[in-house]
């Protein structure tokens, strides 16, 4: 792996640290996988590809195999705000705690923690691509990391990172 990669994942991991959160608190987990722990999450993708008989889990874990690193970003379990707005679906933040369920994802979440962790990947990506490292945010690959325990957030994405003449992220 290359030094101005693991550069850049630093650079990211400040970028979704440092970016604005509801509050002031903060529940991002971040994680940077290089080596056999980001092989182990890709070729868990393409084992959960035939689990599940989806074909997005194999093709993007191909990827995941064919990046240098991949940075995790996930918000952490957490109680509502306090707003009771409605807008994980439950009338009051309260209720919204009672209501657990787990799957991909442990839920359900504030939408300010989660608009919280959108606002962590976009400052993230943005990053990478100021370094023109080429980056895509991936559902399954945060799955696949929750799935072996490389990250304990709730809810997480990945974004793999590659440098080459072309983008392994588009055209697939």
């Amino acid at each position: 792996m290359s030094a101005a990669i693991r550069t850049v994942a630093e650079l990211m991991e400040l970028s979704a640290r440092t970016a604005p959160k509801a509050a002031g608190k903060d529940f991002i987990e971040i994680v940077t996988l290089y080596g056999d722990d980001l092989k182990r999450v890709g070729e868990d993708m393409l084992k959960m590809a035939e689990e599940r008989n989806v074909p997005g889990f194999a093709r993007d874990g191909k990827n995941v195999l064919a990046s240098e690193a991949l940075v995790l970003i996930g918000v952490r379990e957490h109680a509502g705000m306090g707003l009771d707005c409605a807008s994980c679906g439950f009338k009051s933040c309260g209720e919204m705690k009672q209501g657990t369920v787990a799957t991909d994802y442990a839920g359900p979440s504030c939408s300010m923690r989660l608009l919280d962790m959108g606002i962590a990947l976009g400052s993230a990506v943005k990053t990478a691509g100021i370094h023109n490292v080429d980056n895509r945010i991936m559902y399954r690959a945060g799955v696949s990391a929750k799935r072996l325990g490389f990250i304990k957030a709730s809810v997480v994405m990945g974004i793999p990172l590659s440098v080459t003449g072309k983008s392994i992220y588009y055209d697939r």
